[in-house]
Order: C-alpha cells, then sequence, then structure tokens
C-alpha cells in the first residue's frame, strides 16, 4: 500500500485560514508551536516555516516576539451606506470631522484620513463614462487614504469636472471639511446619488501598497462607485472606494 502523501505548506495554511474563518481559531487565539504542527501534519518543521509564512502574509495572523503566533483581532467597520452623504450630514468643519468620520466614531472607533493627493489628469476610460465626458477629458483627481483606528481601511478616489472643481477647496491638498459636503459649499450640491458595487479580488499593486496589504497575497476588495448628480441631472462628481473585503462590511437597510 503507498505511502500517503504529505500535505504542502499551501494545503497546511489554507486548512488553518478555514479554521479561522469558521472561528474554530478564535480572534487572539495563539497557534500550536511549529513543532506541534509539524507533528500533527506528519511534515518536517521547515514546512511549518512556509506555512506560518503564508498566515502572516495572508494579515490573518501575526507573530509577537518570544510569545508565537497569534490570530490578528480583526474587527470590521460597518459602512451604512444607505446613510452616507444623505439627509443631516454630520460634517463638523471646527473639528475636521466629516460624514464619514462621524459614522466611525460612532462605532467608538477612531477615524482619521492622510493629506489627500489632488492633480488634473485626463480622466480614466471608466470615469469618463460616469462623467459623461469624452475619454481623455481632463478632471480633477483628489485621492484618499482613509483610516480606522491608525490602519488603512479604505480608499477614497474622487473625480471632478474642471468647471466645477477648479479654484475651490477640492484642489487644497489638505483635509477639507464643510458643512453639507465641499460640493454643496461651492454651490454644486449633489440631488441625487447612484451606487454601483462590485467585487473585484484581488486588489492591484498600487492599490496594495496604499492600503498597507501584506505583500505577495491578493486580498479581496469591493470597488464602490457612487455617480453625485446635481439638480440638472447633470454628473458633478464620481467616487471611486476600494475596501478590502476582511475591513469592510457594507450595509444597506431599507423599507419595503
Amino acid at each position: 500500500m503507498p505511502s500517503k502523501e504529505a500535505p504542502t505548506a499551501r494545503e497546511i495554511a489554507d486548512e488553518l485560514l478555514d479554521r479561522i474563518a469558521s472561528g474554530d481559531l478564535e480572534s487572539g487565539e495563539k497557534l500550536p508551536s511549529t513543532r506541534e504542527l509539524a507533528e500533527l501534519h506528519e511534515v518536517g518543521e521547515k514546512t511549518i516555516y512556509r506555512v506560518i509564512s503564508l498566515l502572516k502574509a495572508s494579515g490573518q495572523v501575526e507573530g509577537r516576539q518570544g510569545k508565537g503566533v497569534f490570530v490578528r483581532a480583526i474587527k470590521p467597520l460597518e459602512w451604512q451606506l444607505h446613510q452616507f452623504e444623505r439627509g443631516d450630514r454630520r460634517d463638523d468643519s471646527t473639528s475636521g470631522r466629516d460624514d464619514w468620520k462621524a459614522a466611525a466614531a460612532e462605532q467608538g472607533r477612531t477615524p482619521s484620513q492622510d493629506t489627500p493627493r489632488v492633480s488634473v489628469e485626463p480622466a480614466p476610460p471608466e470615469v469618463a463614462a460616469w462623467l459623461g465626458l469624452k475619454p481623455g477629458t481632463f478632471v480633477v483627481a483628489r485621492r484618499r487614504v482613509r483610516r480606522v483606528d491608525g490602519e488603512p481601511f479604505q480608499l477614497a478616489d474622487s473625480w471632478f469636472p474642471t468647471g466645477i472643481a477648479l479654484d475651490t477647496d477640492l484642489m487644497r491638498e489638505e483635509d477639507v471639511t464643510r458643512p453639507g459636503g465641499i460640493l454643496a459649499y461651492i454651490g454644486h450640491p449633489q440631488k441625487r446619488l447612484r451606487d454601483e458595487i462590485r467585487s473585484w479580488p484581488p486588489a492591484t499593486q498600487e492599490e496594495a501598497q496604499r492600503l498597507e496589504l501584506p505583500e505577495g497575497v491578493g486580498t479581496p476588495v469591493t470597488r464602490h462607485a457612487r455617480i453625485g448628480y446635481d439638480e440638472a441631472g447633470d454628473p458633478i462628481r464620481v467616487m471611486v472606494t476600494v475596501a478590502p473585503g476582511h475591513l469592510n462590511t457594507l450595509v444597506y437597510e431599507l423599507e419595503v
């Protein structure tokens, strides 16, 4: 009878990731030692070292000096899209807290935002289509990294027609908050919103770098595009938010 083939490092890592996903290995729990895992799976310790590397790269575990390897405590943010940017917005220019930060703070989290990067550039094809512009038309791009408890949780990149954004607060490379949102403040309030949500695994290399995701792992992300329209029905902004799946729960509550 042929001997049983030893499992690969990838197979062992996937088994442990399944146990984490199911809750069998709980948040904060210590993994078995290298020796224990090697004996359990009947492989050498070198294979287990590779397993641990794969697990760390997945972002699901973390090593603690002199203590071992533990399941990471990940607390997703609830992003309540049915409330975001609607109705009585919670923007406060005095504290610098916008509607998104206010919603995160209500969940007991500490929100922040990296300094925005602003540029005037040709609109990518999809952005041009959303804004009803010819491909290559110049637009104002405003790119941000949103953090929760100090960790990058979302990318929020927005594009605006130049006729709306040039020489306004949208060009300022700083964390600007205005009552009702910047667009309303500069005289172009959004009257209608359209959301388009797509699952898009994995994050691109640039997105992974901006989100400080582990190298070598294709982290699944959700891309949420919100197109804002003015009173005449013309698109005046598109914001694309890239949200890693393990850090964000997208929520809608609708009355029927």
